[in-house]
């Protein structure tokens, strides 16, 4: 084998083993960066941080007041709420509300349990950065929770009526307590 050809032999070794390593280096570095960006990424809980706290509830719809607690669980993988409503005729309320992320359809699920014994889920989203909207499922009611303020939420929930209008059912009006 003549001397230029083992010198052009080595040279391409030294070429290939450096682009090798460099590629390697540039691998990792996006490897590391897109851990970093994994582990900078939010949870999508913490869209619901405006609904975290203790809430006097007044019903603007009907008469009644109450008390809510909307409280992070599990790690953060789940909101909690929980509330207990009085009516000036001496009726009485109670239910537990369990949000969460699914991963698998990139929506809000809420699930409601009443001390009635009624139970139902729903299907949620953020249509703007202050409310969440629920649909109902088995029904036809809508409902939104909308930030007012840094301590007053809205709840509206609507029914379809016979022309498919929405007609508000339900207004809570949410002050958090300090």
């Amino acid at each position: 084998m003549s001397p230029i050809y083992k010198i052009l032999i080595t040279v391409f070794c030294l070429i290939f083993a450096s682009i090798v390593v460099i590629g390697r280096d540039v691998a990792q570095q996006k490897d590391l960066k897109g851990e970093e960006s994994m582990t900078k990424q939010s949870n999508p809980i913490d869209r619901l941080d405006f609904l975290i706290g203790t809430w006097h509830m007044e019903y603007k719809s009907h008469q009644g007041s109450g008390t809510g607690i909307f409280k992070r669980a599990f790690d953060d993988k789940y909101v909690f709420f929980d509330y207990s409503v009085s009516s000036p005729a001496g009726e009485t309320g109670a239910a537990h509300g369990i949000f969460a992320w699914d991963t698998k359809d990139n929506i809000y699920r809420d699930w409601w349990f009443e001390n009635s014994g009624n139970f139902t889920q729903a299907a949620c989203n953020f249509i703007n950065e202050e409310t969440l909207l629920m649909y109902w499922q088995d029904t036809l009611l809508i409902q939104t929770f909308q930030k007012i303020g840094s301590d007053k939420v809205e709840l509206k929930m609507k029914q379809s009526n016979a022309r498919g209008e929405y007609e508000v059912i339900l207004e809570v009006e949410f002050t958090k307590q300090k």
